[in-house]
């Protein structure tokens, strides 16, 4: 405990008063692990049989399971086809209380790594879309591939200054999340490196920045939508007191009381004073770190107090433009190498390929949405209208392949959004097979006799040649493409994705 700053525990001491001790004890225990099943691809009780470890379900997530920390989750296949993400476990509760429904438009606004994005796009199943931000670039490429290995279609990816989204998207998303950059007391037994840089940045400065980027979160939300404030500390300065800051300055919002009866019996405190509806997480009362969750209803604008004046980065000037990169096209309309098409539309080659699968309702491309022909490369956008916000995209929609001299060549976004069986040529390996980690270092695969016949009657079924694209998987779950041609299958995983060890 030597290593706590004195200040952080003197102000714990006062927050708790006698639950105190066991507060400081907490911190003995192990590190609490978790899995989340990403329920695009299994449902929690299939990646409970699956994985060949003991579970526990997380009782404040329906598809969260505790893990044992000694483990290495992340070398399994399953993790590497998307089936599920390492998340700790009281980490997992501010998606779940978002109430994101299918054929939501719902915006992450501080989302990098993409634990809570990738439960939110989840969640949608499909329909609907997700816009994932974050400023920094380095942590939005993470971001986006989080969301690409889950396997999510209907999303974009943002790397711009919350102000700047505010201005692109006034009154957009029908739910918001804003899990703000915050000074981490609650992270304080993962990292302690956390707890010497508090020190020196603590509470007030990030109460500044929450501050202005809940009223900007506020700002893109439809009267009637639902924003969820989070952060991992506990801090009252930065938890109620932002809060409060959006309700003075908002006060069309309305709490919504998360501290049910049924929530608190799972070991969830009430927030503190006016924020008794919001939830609060202690590591002496449940298995997690810390966390401050509080759900706001928007309802329609009325005059605030003569007095409420934004902070300064909530409102971005008229005339304010967003940060413009080469690389990233604003208006798909208006760009020289880039078009919009329907389905019908789209080149001969790119028809062959895709009306090679079997679509079923969770796979509505051929109906909904438009395509994106920009350059060589062709994107599905199922929700074009965003695609022409002036905003640095890094993905908008889902890169399905490239169209070149005559071909479709299929990439590995495609490969983890498609479900197995909707494919006509497939290699189904078990988890333990080595030729899984030969695919996945970029090798070339032989197919056992059994295979190859059983490969030409599954694309007989489908009307498709024995010959051609694969989707190699790990049981049902993509691993990527490979080519297949007699029983040699040419290996086409992305680079970026290949496997070292």
């Amino acid at each position: 405990m030597a290593t706590l700053p004195d200040s952080f525990l003197e102000s714990m001491s006062q927050m708790l008063k006698e639950d105190f001790p066991r507060f400081l004890e907490s911190y003995q225990r192990p590190l609490q692990a978790g899995v989340r099943a990403n329920t695009l691809k299994v449902t929690p009780g299939q990646l409970a049989s699956a994985l060949p470890w003991d579970l526990a379900p997380i009782p404040w997530a329906s598809n969260g399971f505790f893990v044992d920390g000694g483990l290495r989750p992340s070398t399994h296949p399953f993790f590497t086809a998307g089936a599920y993400y390492l998340q700790e476990p009281s980490a997992m509760a501010p998606a779940q209380l978002l109430p994101v429904e299918p054929g939501d438009l719902v915006l992450d606004v501080c989302a990098a790594p993409g634990g809570k994005a990738t439960e939110l796009a989840a969640r949608l199943q499909g329909h609907g879309f997700l816009v994932a931000n974050d400023v920094s670039n380095s942590r939005a490429k993470a971001l986006l591939n989080n969301l690409e290995r889950f396997g999510v279609a209907n999303m974009a990816v943002t790397s711009e200054p919350v102000s700047h989204l505010a201005q692109a998207f006034p009154e957009t998303f029908d739910k918001v999340l804003l899990d703000a950059p915050c000074s981490g007391e609650g992270m304080f037994h993962k990292d302690m490196a956390i707890a010497a840089a508090w020190e020196k940045t603590g509470p007030e400065h990030y109460a500044e920045i929450q501050r202005g980027l809940i009223l900007n979160a506020a700002d893109m939300l439809k009267p009637g939508g639902y924003l969820l404030y989070s952060t991992c500390t506990f801090n009252t300065l930065e938890d109620e007191g932002t809060v409060e800051h959006l309700l003075g300055c908002r006060p069309e919002f309305r709490l919504v009381n998360l501290a049910t009866p049924e929530r608190l019996a799972m070991g969830f405190a009430p927030g503190f004073g006016s924020c008794a509806q919001a939830l609060r997480v202690f590591p002496h009362l449940m298995n997690g770190e810390g966390h401050f969750i509080a759900l706001l209803q928007k309802g329609q604008a009325e005059d605030g107090p003569p007095d409420a004046k934004p902070a300064r980065d909530a409102r971005p000037p008229r005339d304010a433009k967003p940060s413009r990169d080469p690389k990233f096209p604003r208006d798909p309309r208006s760009s020289r190498d880039s078009r919009l098409v329907s389905y019908q539309k789209l080149p001969q080659e790119v028809r062959d390929f895709f009306d090679q699968l079997r679509f079923d309702s969770d796979l509505p491309w051929r109906d909904e949405g438009l395509w994106q022909i920009r350059g060589e490369s062709l994107y599905y956008l199922a929700h074009p209208e965003l695609a022409q916000a002036l905003v640095k995209y890094l993905r908008c929609g889902l890169l399905a392949g490239q169209i070149k001299k005559g071909r479709f060549e299929p990439f590995q976004p495609l490969a983890m959004a498609l479900p197995s069986e909707s494919y006509p040529r497939v290699l189904r390996l078990q988890p333990t097979d080595p030729r899984i980690q030969a695919f996945l270092r970029g090798e070339t695969l032989t197919l056992s006799d059994q295979e190859h016949e059983c490969l030409a009657k599954r694309a007989a079924r489908f009307g498709a040649p024995a010959q051609g694209w694969m989707l190699v998987c790990v049981e049902g779950l993509p691993l990527g493409w490979g080519k297949v041609a007699g029983q040699v299958v040419k290996n086409k995983l992305a680079s970026g994705w290949r496997q070292t060890r």
